[in-house]
């Protein structure tokens, strides 16, 4: 197992060329499963994780949250970038302790949104937005300067799908220490190319979490360094559930059973990498 630290440089590595995909688990089975196919770096998923608790996204305790990203740390040999949401803290004093303790947990990356959660102001000022992101920082720099620092820009997710407002706030957030930079909700290859030429040369993030035709190496062609797929893959697992549940519930039949992965595959899987973490 690599430590800590390694795994914080490796993942920084990462951002510096070429273009991967770090997928997001939201368990230990998943996080190891990723692993075991060759992703080179894992992200956690709010969304997932939340609805796998019973919870709504952005309804986790924050001291669940963070066991829950020390679970997968310690579960994987691969660098964990946390969603740490909003930082579980409006006031930047406060965020700057919150991201102290998950830098603790072992994360070799972690983002901070700009959105507040409140309908009626759907994001932070601009300059109060900054301050957050600047806390943030300082308090990755007191801690270990090597965690990556991702700042989001939640302007497509909240309706405010201004191309322009959304620039201004990556290049804002690049300038108070955000070491890569993410658009949630931009999905056309002009909004991408554009937001990718804008902050050069930090690195854009880009989330995949419908099927737009864009494939990795379209989005490597456009300049994106990462891409990350949110809590899409957990939607996967819930609408194959729902769906055969229904099917039981409604037509007393159990056909959708037969997409199902197999008992042998998924319990082999978990044997060898039993034996392997064991060995």
């Amino acid at each position: 197992m690599p430590s800590i630290a390694e795994k914080r440089s490796a993942f920084r590595s990462l951002h510096q060329t070429g273009c991967f995909v770090i997928p997001n688990p939201w368990d230990v089975g998943t996080a190891r499963y990723l692993q075991q196919l060759g992703f080179p770096a894992l992200a956690t998923t709010s969304s997932g994780f939340a609805w796998s608790q019973g919870c709504y996204d952005g309804g986790v305790p924050r001291d669940a949250m963070l066991a829950h990203f020390r679970e997968l740390v310690t579960a994987t040999d691969l660098p964990v970038n946390a969603d740490f949401e909003a930082g579980y803290a409006g006031d930047p004093r406060a965020l700057g302790e919150s991201v102290s303790l998950c830098v603790k947990t072992g994360v070799a990356g972690l983002s901070i949104e700009d959105a507040t959660g409140d309908a009626g102001k759907p994001l932070y000022d601009l300059a109060q937005a900054v301050e957050r992101m600047r806390a943030a920082r300082e308090a990755i720099d007191r801690s270990d300067p090597n965690v990556l620092l991702v700042g989001r820009a939640e302007c497509f997710l909240v309706g405010q799908p201004d191309l322009d407002e959304t620039i201004r706030r990556l290049l804002a957030y690049s300038d108070a220490g955000a070491d890569c930079l993410y658009a949630p909700g931009i999905r056309t290859r002009e909004q991408i190319e554009v937001i990718v030429k804008a902050v050069a040369p930090k690195p854009v993030n880009v989330l995949m979490s419908a099927a737009t035709g864009l494939t990795v190496t379209d989005l490597a062609a456009l300049g994106v360094r990462r891409i990350s797929v949110g809590g899409a893959l957990a939607r996967v697992a819930w609408g194959a559930f729902t769906r055969a549940a229904k099917e039981i519930m409604t037509e007393g039949r159990f056909d959708l059973f037969a997409e199902a992965a197999t008992h042998p595959e998924i319990n082999g899987f978990f044997r060898e990498d039993q034996k392997r973490r064991n060995s």
